[in-house]
């Protein structure tokens, strides 16, 4: 049996348990005291919400190498409001400059309930902000937030909701469930 760990990252945690900057509490080594685990895919350290950890090689690389079309779903909170047209080109792929992405499944949702983040998103009065769900199954470097840029929806707080059938549902920030799979 392999170990797999579902771990709500929290804002400012680098997707590594060696190597940051700041010393041990921006690494995943302060949050996941459990050995021989790696983590299966990357989240900025600006982003938060779902990283899977495992101490198997191949699940590893099946669900972090794009190959394998996993599908990722993101709660994005974005400066402004989505017309159709953004929702349209998200949903047919944008134009990057490492290239065109494949489409995306993206609605417009109410705001959804979660943690507070710490730092809270910087709030501009004259500027409103909505949420959109973004599910991709690719894995290109910081993504969402350059596909919501490209469509005209700067990101303000991005959350990994799921990977696959895996969600963050019930965890808060830096908890983490153990699964045998």
């Amino acid at each position: 049996m392999s170990k797999l760990i579902l771990l709500n990252k929290p804002f400012g945690v680098l997707s590594q348990f060696t190597g940051g900057k700041d010393g041990v509490d921006d690494t995943l080594a302060h949050l996941v005291d459990v050995p021989d685990v790696y983590p299966a895919g990357r989240l900025d350290k600006d982003s938060e919400g779902l990283l899977l950890l495992t101490d198997d090689g191949r699940l590893q690389a099946r669900i972090a190498e794009p190959r394998y079309r996993v599908e990722k779903t993101y709660l994005a909170q974005v400066e402004g409001e989505p017309d159709e047209a953004a929702l349209a080109a998200l949903r047919s792929g944008v134009m990057l400059k490492d290239g065109m992405t494949k489409p995306a499944k993206v609605e417009r949702i109410d705001p959804p309930i979660l943690w507070d983040r710490d730092p809270p998103i910087r709030v501009r009065k004259n500027v409103p902000d909505s949420w959109i769900s973004l599910t991709i199954s690719e894995g290109r470097n910081r993504q969402v937030r350059r596909m919501t840029a490209a469509a005209g929806l700067p990101t303000l707080r991005l959350v990994r909701w799921s990977v696959r059938e895996w969600t963050v549902e019930g965890l808060a920030p830096g908890e983490w469930r153990e699964l045998q799979v």
